[in-house]
């Protein structure tokens, strides 16, 4: 295996992934207890858990935007991709039980492996900014 360009690789990866789930965090974020409690009935009712919509719902939004800064930053990657893990993990719970189908949780269920993955190969050699700084 050519192991040349595995940082560069998971630097484009961490960005583009993180920045995407900040896009898509952002709006649920600012949408306030109404939305979050939307959200938090939707993922966490999926598993039987009904107490605290609002709560869960803040949290799994905390974790998109949260945890898309960490990974473009590139600090604090592995619970940052632990908690997304978890958050996509209950939206394909969610769609699952829904009756969607694999079709409809189809992207719940890769970014639920590619967050996983990350979760599990954890911190890179540099953060953004001081790969950044090291290229010529």
């Amino acid at each position: 295996m050519n192991k040349r360009y595995v940082e560069e690789g998971l630097l484009l990866m961490r960005v583009l992934l993180g920045l995407a789930m900040i896009a898509h965090g952002v709006p649920k974020l600012a949408g306030g207890v109404e939305q979050w409690a939307g959200l938090g009935s939707m993922g966490m009712g999926s598993v039987g858990i009904h107490f605290a919509p609002a709560f869960w719902g803040f949290l799994a939004a905390l974790a998109e935007v949260g945890g898309g800064f960490f990974l473009v930053v590139g600090k604090y990657v592995r619970p940052a991709a632990f908690f997304l893990f978890l958050t996509m993990g209950f939206a394909a719970l969610f769609h699952l039980t829904e009756g969607h189908g694999f079709k409809g949780a189809a992207h719940a269920l890769e970014l639920t492996a590619v967050f996983l993955a990350l979760t599990l190969i954890g911190e890179p050699k540099n953060d953004t900014i001081s790969f950044i700084r090291r290229r010529p």
